[in-house]
């Protein structure tokens, strides 16, 4: 089961009660690719997570790890991943190389291979020189690094990282980009969680968008961008008052509208309609344009536009 997929999902579904956290989602993640699972916070990101690394029980449907099935051989599914989870897992009280160390012994990592693991990861993620530093001593950047090594102590073929770089600055963030794209290359295959936009089109593969339990896209950046994207942004600014952004929401051409400091920034499907759109609607209600520009939509666009389509429940 699970075909050529290292980790796959069949109608995955969490509810609690009547709430559905996670609606029927299905998806195939390829070996050796980095797979974003995009969404925003109460998406169903973690969720989905804990279900497939058998933390949280699966109402129905079905998810395998390296052909292995979640709930019927979960201790199959488990030895094949690591997992990083949003906060760290690791103990306060030990040091760097007692916490790799105590997590080699606790995935069945022989006693006589534990030191060299320790070791050869401690190099890789720049730790060396903290080795004998306890973890509460150590900067947020520094327990991420130690925490995705720590997931990486039994040789998994599968990493779940859940929100891997949230709350780091962005010299720690690009640093563990930079790792991951390095382990990536190396042959292991990534699930990442994100509710970054630039996180997730910067480093992965293909991406899941899910939004209020049901992924509404999935495929690479660029056939996003070509799916959703629409095309352009315009940035407006109108006199005496600029109108709400629910308004200019309604143009004919207008994806998206939101204020943006003395601007208002429309997200456009069509330009040309769009800016016919735009005049007109000065014209009759009485309004000066100040400023108008015209640019391509961005990541963050995108996504807007993606969870406009899919989102509603």
């Amino acid at each position: 089961m699970g075909g050529g997929c290292v980790c796959k999902a069949e109608g995955l579904t969490k509810l609690y009660g009547d709430f559905r956290a996670v609606d029927g989602v299905s998806f195939c993640v390829k070996p050796g690719e980095i797979f974003g699972y995009l969404g925003p916070n109460g998406a169903g990101k973690t969720t989905t997570v804990r279900m497939l690394a058998g933390l949280t029980r699966i109402s129905s449907g079905r998810a395998w790890i390296l052909g292995h099935d979640v709930e019927r051989d979960p201790l199959g599914a488990k030895a094949a991943m690591g997992l990083v989870p949003d906060s760290s897992n690791l103990y306060s009280e030990l040091t760097c190389w007692e916490n790799l160390v105590f997590h080699g012994e606790m995935y069945g990592v022989p006693r006589g291979e534990r030191a060299g693991r320790a070791e050869y990861l401690l190099r890789f993620f720049g730790l060396e020189r903290f080795r004998d530093v306890k973890f509460q001593a150590l900067s947020r950047g520094l327990k991420r690094r130690l925490t995705i090594a720590a997931a990486l102590m039994h040789r998994p073929r599968l990493l779940f990282l859940d929100e891997p770089t949230i709350g780091l600055d962005v010299l720690g963030r690009r640093r563990v980009w930079g790792l991951l794209k390095r382990l990536n290359r190396e042959g292991l295959t990534i699930f990442l969680t994100t509710h970054n936009i630039y996180e997730a089109f910067e480093l992965c593969d293909r991406i899941a968008v899910i939004n209020r339990g049901r992924l509404v896209a999935v495929g690479t950046p660029a056939e996003l961008r070509s799916r959703f994207a629409a095309s352009e942004v315009v940035e407006v600014s109108f006199s005496p008052r600029n109108p709400a952004p629910e308004e200019l929401s309604r143009l004919e051409g207008v994806a998206h509208a939101e204020a943006a400091g003395s601007y208002v920034k429309l997200v456009v499907e069509d330009s040309l309609r769009a800016l016919r759109s735009i005049l007109d609607f000065a014209v009759e209600r009485g309004l000066r344009l100040e400023a108008l520009s015209l640019r391509g939509a961005d990541a963050e666009e995108v996504f807007l536009k993606i969870i406009g389509e899919g989102g509603g429940r």
